[in-house]
């Protein structure tokens, strides 16, 4: 029988990846606690670390009712709908416009074709505040403030996605796109039936990365709607905290909290090892 090597140079990286863990997951897990609690327990000092039955209603009412304090919130299911649309939304416009621009810088030959890649490239070193004015006049003249549709075309463009799908085209030999040519496939057969087989595990390691970007928009909801119909969720647990004399309901914040972090979550469950394969496999 083997025996375990309990030397320091094999528990210590367990040692570190335990507190690391530990770091991270405790405010969740004290968020998880408050949201099953009632105010007056949230407010104790110390709260107790341990959840109530109360958690059923909290949820119900946060998933049904919303929040009523200084700012009426919409109920989470609404939330969370905005959220997914825009999430949803932004992930399949990034992938598909970033698929297309990459496909055609690398596979067709055109004037000023690598001017146009690094003008796209180029925006990368543009902080967000730099485009949020010029955009939101965009928008604002377009007649999109308060719809879905200003919620998420201004956020589908992506030269991160569009420089590491160009990266793995550059990387399909050219004698697959010959055969491809001898066969009589055209530019968007050889695109429909050639490149996105190939690319699938990178647009599932995208689709993930997108998603999580998508969902915890905050800038840009805030400044595009005034309606709290079209609130995302990320942006009501904001303004669910009350600054003023009006008290916030907590355990209806932290319930919301807790809400919003089940989709992500499961896309990641999910898409686990398509995103890592999507990652670090070479062979496609």
């Amino acid at each position: 029988m083997a025996q375990v090597d309990y030397s320091r140079s094999n528990w210590l990286p367990h040692v570190i990846l335990w507190i690391g863990l530990f770091i991270t997951a405790f405010p969740l897990y004290v968020t998880f606690v408050a949201s099953t609690l009632t105010p007056t327990e949230i407010a104790q000092t110390p709260m107790q670390m341990y959840p109530s039955l109360q958690g059923v209603d909290n949820y119900a009412t946060a998933f049904s009712k919303g929040s009523a304090g200084t700012y009426l919130s919409p109920p989470a299911m609404t939330l969370l709908f905005n959220s997914l649309i825009v999430a949803l939304v932004v992930t399949f416009g990034k992938i598909a416009v970033s698929l297309i621009s990459a496909y055609a810088v690398v596979f067709f030959r055109f004037p000023g074709r690598m001017f146009f890649f690094w003008m796209i490239f180029i925006t990368l070193m543009l902080p967000v505040e730099v485009r949020i004015l010029p955009t939101y006049k965009v928008v604002t003249d377009l007649n999109l403030i308060n719809s879905y549709a200003g919620l998420t075309l201004p956020l589908i463009a992506s030269a991160t996605a569009t420089l590491l799908f160009r990266q793995f085209f550059m990387t399909i030999p050219d004698e697959l796109v010959e055969a491809a040519k001898i066969d009589g496939a055209g530019p968007m057969r050889f695109f429909k039936d050639v490149v996105i087989p190939l690319s699938r595990t990178n647009i599932a390691a995208m689709f993930v990365i997108l998603f999580i970007y998508g969902w915890n928009q905050y800038l840009w909801p805030l400044l595009i709607t005034t309606s709290n119909s079209l609130d995302v969720i990320v942006v009501a647990i904001k303004k669910m905290i009350g600054t003023g004399a009006e008290p916030t309901d907590w355990h209806i914040v932290m319930a919301t909290t807790i809400l919003a972090l089940i989709p992500p979550v499961l896309v990641i469950v999910a898409m686990q090892k398509s995103f890592v394969k999507g990652l670090t496999d070479t062979e496609k």
